[in-house]
C-alpha cells in the first residue's frame, strides 16, 4: 500500500448517483479511506439506479462499479443523536464531498460555514447541477439533461439527425474528474495555509469545459452554429475532411486529421485534386463521399496496411468483442475481479493510475448499508 499517495486521508462522502461518488472512487483508489454516509436500511439513492435492471447483492450493478473500495456508515441525519456522531467524524475528517441540491446541507447544519466551525481545516467539496444560485439552481442535475441544455447533443451524428446524446454518462464522469482535481489542489493549498478550502464544481460547468475547443471556435467565428457533416460518419462538426468513420468491405475504418493529398494518393485517388487546403472543410462532404466510395471496395485490414505504411493516422472500428480480443486491450491490464460480499466475483475495470511503476488494483467490494459502523466507531469515536 505504500505506493498509494493519499493513504492516511479520511473522506466523508455525503453523495449519491454518479459524479461525486466517482470522485470518491478515485480518491479511494489513490489510498484515501472513503466512508459513505448513508441513510439506514435503504442507503444512498444510487443503489437503486440500475443499468439493464441488473442488481448484485441487493444494489444496482452500476453502484458496485462506482463504490468499490469504500466503507459505509449508516446515519439518520434528521436524528440529533446520529448528527452528533457525524459531527464527531467530521472533526477527524480531511475531506467532505456532497452533491445535494443547494439548501439541503444548510437545513441539517452541514453547510460549509457550519462544518468549518467543527473542523477549521476541512476540505469541503461539492457538486451541483447548475451552480449554487441562479434560475437553474433547483433544476435536477442529471447527465442527459445537462447534455441537452448545454448544446452538446448537436455535435454528434450527421446533419440530418436530430440531437444525439452520448451513450454513457459523460458529463458525470468529466465532472468527477474536475472534482478530484479540485480536491487534490485543495490538499496542496491546505498544506501551506493549514486552513479549510471550499471546492465547488457543477455538471453544467463541466459540460462547457469539455466543449471548450468548439465553444472557442463558435465565439470567435461570428457565432456560427456547428455544421455537422451531411455524410454519415463525420466525426467532428468543426474539423475538415477526412475526419470520420468510413465503411469498408468488411467493417469500418476511422481516419483522423491528415494531409489529404497523401491520403488520396494512398487510396489510389488523384492527390493533386486536394492541394487547396481551403477546400478541405468547405467541400468536406464531397471529399468524404469520394473517400468512402473507394474505402468500401476493400477490407479494413488491407487499408490499414496501406495507410499505416504511409504514416497516416487511422484505426479499425471495433465493437467490444473485437476490442477485448485485441492484444492492445490485453496488454493494458485494465480488468480486475472484485470479491463480492456473497463470495461471488464481479469483473470491472481497475484504477487508471500507475504510481511508482505499479498499477493500483483493489478487489474490495462496495459495502452493504452500514456494514462498517462498528469498525468506524471503534477507530474514530471511542476513547
Amino acid at each position: 500500500m505504500d505506493n498509494r499517495p493519499l493513504e492516511g486521508l479520511l473522506v466523508l462522502e455525503f453523495a449519491q448517483f454518479m459524479a461525486a461518488p466517482t470522485a470518491g472512487l478515485r480518491l479511494a483508489d489513490l489510498g484515501a479511506r472513503v466512508i459513505k454516509i448513508e441513510r439506514p436500511i435503504s442507503g444512498e439513492a444510487g443503489r437503486q439506479i440500475a443499468i439493464k435492471n441488473i442488481f448484485v447483492d441487493q444494489s444496482s450493478l452500476v453502484f458496485h462499479t462506482i463504490n468499490r473500495n469504500k466503507e459505509s456508515y449508516a446515519a439518520d441525519l434528521k436524528s440529533e443523536t446520529d448528527l452528533a456522531t457525524i459531527h464527531a467524524l467530521i472533526k477527524k475528517a480531511d475531506i467532505i464531498t456532497h452533491n445535494f441540491r443547494p439548501g439541503v446541507m444548510e437545513k441539517i447544519g452541514l453547510d460549509y460555514e457550519a462544518v468549518q466551525k467543527i473542523n477549521p481545516s476541512i476540505i469541503y467539496a461539492t457538486v451541483t447541477g447548475y451552480g449554487q444560485e441562479g434560475p437553474w439552481a433547483k433544476k435536477p442535475g442529471q447527465d442527459l439533461l445537462v447534455q441537452s441544455v448545454s448544446g452538446l447533443t448537436w455535435l454528434s451524428g450527421s446533419a440530418a439527425d436530430n440531437p444525439v446524446p452520448f451513450g454513457l454518462a459523460v458529463i458525470d464522469m468529466y465532472c468527477a474528474t474536475h472534482l478530484t482535481q479540485g480536491i487534490l489542489a485543495a490538499l496542496l493549498k491546505r498544506s501551506r495555509t493549514k486552513k479549510s478550502v471550499l471546492v465547488e464544481v457543477s455538471l453544467l460547468e463541466s459540460a462547457l469545459d469539455m466543449q471548450f475547443e468548439v465553444l472557442t471556435t463558435y465565439f470567435n467565428d461570428g457565432g456560427k452554429l456547428p455544421q455537422r457533416s451531411a455524410t454519415r460518419g463525420g466525426g467532428h462538426a468543426y474539423l475538415s475532411a477526412p475526419y470520420g468513420v468510413y465503411k469498408t468491405a468488411d467493417g469500418f475504418l476511422a481516419l483522423a486529421m491528415g494531409d489529404l493529398p497523401n491520403i488520396a494518393d494512398t487510396l489510389g485517388l488523384p492527390g493533386e485534386a486536394y492541394l487547396d487546403r481551403s477546400t478541405w472543410f468547405k467541400q468536406r462532404d464531397t471529399i468524404m463521399q469520394a473517400f468512402g466510395q473507394t474505402l468500401s471496395q476493400q477490407p479494413t485490414k488491407n487499408w490499414l496496411d496501406k495507410l499505416e505504411a504511409k504514416g497516416i493516422w487511422c484505426a479499425e472500428v471495433n465493437n467490444y468483442d473485437e476490442f477485448f480480443a485485441a492484444q492492445g486491450f490485453t496488454d493494458a491490464e485494465m480488468l480486475q475481479d472484485i470479491a463480492l460480499q456473497d463470495g461471488s466475483k464481479l469483473k470491472t475495470t481497475r484504477s487508471v493510475y500507475n504510481i511508482d511503476g505499479a498499477y493500483l488494483f483493489s478487489n474490495k467490494p462496495a459495502p452493504t448499508v452500514g456494514q462498517d459502523n462498528e469498525q468506524i466507531n471503534a477507530d474514530y469515536l471511542r476513547p
